[in-house]
């Protein structure tokens, strides 16, 4: 079966062969859309094929994949995907709602969301027989690429910020990856991973520039109308609320329900909502103003995995959210120290970044954007042990007693 046509740019709405251009548009620097065909894919498959695969990972959706069965079975590669989605009465009746849904990504191989769209770029990398992968990343999509490329004998570069959280960096060492830590941002590394994939060959994974990563990260968006839009009787779209860095996941998410509504599988478009703290908020910033452009900003938030000074897939996340009667939210650090705590008391511990998405939800209702009794779901992207030490911000510090009964009968009635 013939699953793609092509690319697309995202602004100028040019059409390429996959063969002509690898990476963004040689006239505008935008980023790709990889464009499926929908016919051949319609007259091949029906819902009815996916929802009895048991392939429960997101391999299960390989029929709406750019990409050709990379094998590998049995290993990490393939147990990427169909997270669980929770509903746990303690917050939704703390938010007065009756549809809250949450769907946690930390059980991925590597512990976050970046694990779907490394698994199909290690995937496309051994279709086009790549020797390198080459990334850069706060610690998320590195430590994705390392986990996928050691799953798969792949070999792969990943630069990060020194300032990365040493849980992070820790984890693409131990996948045995070259890493390089950068004297610098988020936004300079990408800057050297795309020189050093130019001047070697190598093959990019950086997201907002290879077109293939958001056909990863759009597999949660399949999921979530599995598991959520297709087993329950809604009644109206669905809120999707999604936290927001360079862009790549929320644009993901909508490259995933756009093409089950183009195939007809998908009645009703959901309300995606992009949620940034307010320390990194450049495309927040331009919901705003009503525009599309997008300015950079001096990124100063905790949240690690969202902290971009200028969004690389900042148009197409914008779009996520103007296109589909979503909005964007901005959350203070603060809220977002809230927000791993709440989530904790009910059994999830997530980093800064996916807590983000929580204490947006938690704006929005405040805000009046969306109504308590909308069915909501939030898109929860990484684990808390990536981030330690903001989650000891979130819980504060354990007591310390001598080791016996009556000190802690002394702690219990000081505490009262």
């Amino acid at each position: 079966m013939n699953k793609v046509v092509g690319t697309q740019c995202s602004i100028c709405k040019t059409a390429y062969t996959l063969e002509e251009v690898t990476y963004t548009c040689p006239k505008d620097g935008g980023v790709l859309d990889v464009v499926l065909d929908v016919a051949a894919i319609k007259a091949a498959v029906k819902p009815e094929d996916i929802w009895a695969s048991r392939d429960f990972s997101m391999w299960r959706y390989l029929p709406l994949l750019p990409v050709e069965d990379p094998g590998y079975r049995g290993t990490p590669l393939r147990s990427v995907g169909w997270t669980p989605v929770y509903q746990p009465p303690q917050l939704a009746a703390e938010l007065g709602m009756r549809r809250l849904w949450l769907k946690d990504e930390s059980g991925n191989p590597s512990a976050s969301f970046k694990d779907r769209a490394s698994a199909l770029l290690v995937a496309k990398a051994i279709e086009i027989g790549a020797e390198v992968v080459v990334t850069a990343s706060t610690g998320n999509a590195g430590a994705a690429l390392a986990g996928m490329a050691a799953a798969a004998g792949q070999k792969a570069v990943i630069f990060a910020p020194k300032t990365a959280p040493p849980a992070k960096v820790a984890q693409l060492l131990v996948y045995g990856s070259e890493v390089i830590l950068v004297d610098g941002n988020y936004d300079d590394a990408v800057a050297l991973a795309v020189e050093v994939a130019d001047t070697f060959g190598w093959y990019c994974r950086n997201t907002g520039y290879n077109p293939f990563t958001a056909e990863g990260k759009k597999t949660a968006a399949f999921e979530i109308w599995e598991q959520v839009i297709a087993s329950n009787n809604l009644g109206k779209p669905l809120n999707v609320f999604v936290p927001v860095g360079d862009g790549n996941i929320i644009s993901g998410v909508h490259k995933g329900f756009r093409d089950l509504y183009a195939l007809g599988w998908l009645q009703q478009m959901p309300c995606i909502f992009g949620v940034q703290s307010t320390g990194s908020a450049a495309i927040a910033n331009a919901f705003f103003s009503g525009t599309e452009e997008i300015k950079p900003v001096s990124a100063t938030t905790m949240a690690d995995s969202i902290s971009v000074d200028m969004p690389s897939d900042g148009l197409r996340a914008l779009r996520a959210a103007t296109q589909t009667g979503g909005a964007y939210v901005v959350v203070e650090d603060e809220a977002i120290l809230k927000a791993i705590a709440s989530l904790g008391k009910v059994g999830i511990f997530s980093e800064p970044a996916a807590a983000t998405a929580f204490a947006g939800l938690r704006k929005a209702l405040a805000d009046d954007l969306i109504a308590p009794e909308d069915p909501t779901l939030v898109l929860l992207t990484g684990s808390g042990l990536k981030d330690v030490k903001a989650a000891m911000q979130a819980a504060g510090e354990a007591p310390v007693i001598a080791p016996n009964l009556q000190a802690l009968q002394a702690f219990f009635a000081a505490k009262g």
